[in-house]
């Protein structure tokens, strides 16, 4: 089993220098404090980029939601934009790097003179580390695609924990991932507190049915990059696309389904809650998509 963050390893990785507050470091040495804000609390935010032919893609994008994120939970970067693209290009630069990398761009409250959650007790900046890795998704998910398991936790609504936040804050998806495993599916399905369809426990979701794309409304769901880019797509190709409340019992008779996040692109899904879709892999609108999401992809880098 395998999840759509899955990879083939790489060996390069052993070697990369990982960016620690301004250092480019070796990997085995890259360090925070036991004290730090993301380790005690996951106080915090990230962004995942990918470089493709030597351009991080949809760069503005993520660096929108990263300092919206910040901002919203007054959290200070304590670098601007621009200081944020030279860090990020620095660690790339350091590594050699210029196709077929995911960076994780990490940033926490910084230290604390305490392990307690008051941001008042915060007596740093805050901690920035930038992780690049040679990393591509699994080629094999193309014509395997994933097993998702309805999970029994829910997503959450703005005013209880937003999640259109990029928060270090991720206990609740792990526990719906588990119960997945645990299920013998390699992904958890989530539904809104009303019981609509509305995301993955890493990852946006699509499926069609009668050659519509269908996806939520996105009121309970990561605020993805990705999705965003898809739903462009169908709008401007002329896919039937709809977003809206949809059950359980409209996904169980899809023809097709897809899950889509900056790492893996357009990911197929072949089975739901043990309902295998009758599309062989990827399914045909599937196929287009992704075709165009790559066209897209190789455009932004030019």
């Amino acid at each position: 089993m395998a999840g759509s963050q899955d990879f083939p390893a790489d060996p390069r990785n052993a070697a990369v220098r990982v960016y620690v507050n301004g250092a480019l470091v070796p990997r085995d040495e890259a360090r925070v404090s036991v004290f730090d804000a993301g380790f005690v609390l996951g106080d915090g935010v990230w962004e995942g980029v990918r470089l493709h032919r030597g351009r991080m893609v949809f760069l503005d994008a993520h660096l929108d939601r990263l300092f919206e994120g910040a901002r919203a939970i007054d959290l200070d970067i304590g670098l601007t934009r621009a200081e944020v693209v030279a860090a990020l290009q620095a660690t790339l630069d350091a590594n050699g790097m210029q196709d077929g990398v995911h960076v994780r761009l990490m940033v926490t409250r910084g230290l604390k003179k305490t392990p307690n959650q008051d941001p008042r007790h915060t007596i740093g900046p805050a901690t920035v580390v930038i992780v690049a890795e040679w990393k591509q998704p699994n080629p094999a998910l193309m014509t395997q695609g994933l097993s998702l398991f309805t999970s029994t936790i829910r997503c959450s609504p703005a005013d209880m924990f937003d999640m259109r936040l990029n928060s270090h804050s991720r206990l609740n998806l792990i526990t719906a991932l588990i119960q997945a495993i645990k299920a013998g599916a390699d992904e958890a399905l989530m539904l809104d507190p009303a019981g609509f369809v509305s995301s993955c426990n890493a990852t946006n979701f699509f499926f069609v049915r009668g050659g519509e794309v269908c996806t939520s409304t996105g009121d309970f769901c990561f605020q993805g990059i990705t999705r965003a880019n898809v739903i462009a797509l169908c709008r401007d190709n002329g896919i039937p696309i709809r977003l809206a409340n949809f059950a359980l019992k409209d996904v169980y008779s899809a023809e097709e389904a897809f899950v889509t996040g900056t790492f893996g692109g357009l990911t197929p899904v072949s089975a739901i809650d043990g309902r295998r879709l009758p599309a062989a892999l990827p399914g045909p609108v599937t196929a287009r998509l992704r075709g165009l999401y790559d066209a897209l992809k190789d455009r932004a880098a030019t």
